[in-house]
């Protein structure tokens, strides 16, 4: 007797959140662009107006367009599972929202005349969170420093040789940011303190 093949749910949380960038995106490209930079963007603007600290999280939904978009999504769907599945859903948002955060605040005060939206940040942090997966008490996995030299390695030469419309910063925190979630989630006494 065959079974019936379903689909699962099998990570609501990185779902959730490929799902709110794709709505995000959408909204964008259908405004032109205005959505993304009235809600999905954070760049330089007056403290005062809520709208900037909304900015400060928000920014990581937006994206430049479909394929800006497809890019992340992919990396996000392959390493969010994992990690959603080793930490709990919500250490996986806590992670989400610090990325989103750090690299906002970073933007605002380092380059005040450049906008940022995206979930590259994001996206860095899971990668190097994703190395943490075999981590034993008292060891820091080859695997993570390799992934770190390579990732962080090319986002720095890239930050200083190439001209592009990429921000290295946010890569490079939020790879920073993975792998200071990575090292604490691990440690002895903190696995289940922040799972869902």
């Amino acid at each position: 007797m065959k079974k019936n093949l379903k689909v699962s749910v099998n990570a609501p949380i990185t779902l959730g959140f490929v799902g709110l960038c794709l709505i995000a995106t959408i909204l964008g490209v259908v405004s032109g662009g205005a959505i993304t930079h009235a809600v999905f963007m954070t760049y330089h603007s007056s403290l005062l107006n809520p709208l900037t600290w909304l900015r400060f999280f928000t920014h990581v939904l937006g994206h430049n367009g479909i394929s800006h978009f497809m890019g992340n999504a992919a990396l996000l769907l392959l390493l969010g599972p994992q990690i959603e599945e080793k930490y709990g859903g919500k250490a996986m948002i806590c992670v989400i929202l610090v990325t989103a955060f750090i690299t906002a605040v970073i933007n605002y005060l380092l380059f005040p005349h450049t906008g940022l939206c995206g979930a590259s940040g994001v996206v860095f942090a899971f990668i190097l969170l994703a190395s943490f997966t075999s981590f034993r008490e008292g060891e820091i996995p080859l695997t993570f420093i390799l992934v770190a030299v390579i990732y962080l390695g090319q986002e720095l030469y890239q930050g200083i040789f190439v001209n592009d419309n990429v921000s290295n910063m946010a890569h490079i925190i939020g790879g920073i940011t993975g792998g200071v979630a990575g090292y604490f989630l691990n440690k002895k006494g903190n696995k289940d303190s922040l799972r869902s």
